[in-house]
């Protein structure tokens, strides 16, 4: 079966300065439970703030390394999670119920990608 890497993508501009409720680290958990449970979660993860990152950056044959947080960013990869699914549309289906545990005032985006196989 094929794996997909699903990248969380926040505006921490807008997150909550307290970070998730009590209830949606709950209701997240449940799901995680379920998703391993049925086999679909193969790995998953927060990551810290931006302010904690840094880019190395690979450009007309120098690198560059920058500290975060990166101010030109709107959106950041705030987690991923890798999913194995029998295709695309049982993947995204995943993905939604993950994105509709969270309350409505958090903005949250996720990009789902199949990881290429050798």
């Amino acid at each position: 079966m094929p794996r997909y890497l699903s990248m969380i993508r926040i505006d921490e501009a807008n997150a909550p300065a307290e970070g998730p409720s009590p209830e949606l680290m709950q209701r997240m958990g449940e799901l995680l439970e379920e998703m391993t449970k049925a086999g679909v979660m193969l790995d998953t993860a927060g990551l810290t703030p931006s302010s904690q990152g840094t880019r190395v950056r690979w450009e007309k044959g120098e690198l560059t390394v920058t500290d975060g947080p990166f101010t030109e960013s709107k959106e950041v990869v705030g987690g991923y999670a890798i999913i194995q699914a029998k295709d695309r549309a049982e993947a995204i289906e995943w993905t939604k119920r993950f994105l509709k545990v969270h309350e409505e005032h958090w903005t949250v985006t996720s990009e789902v990608r199949e990881i290429a196989e050798g």
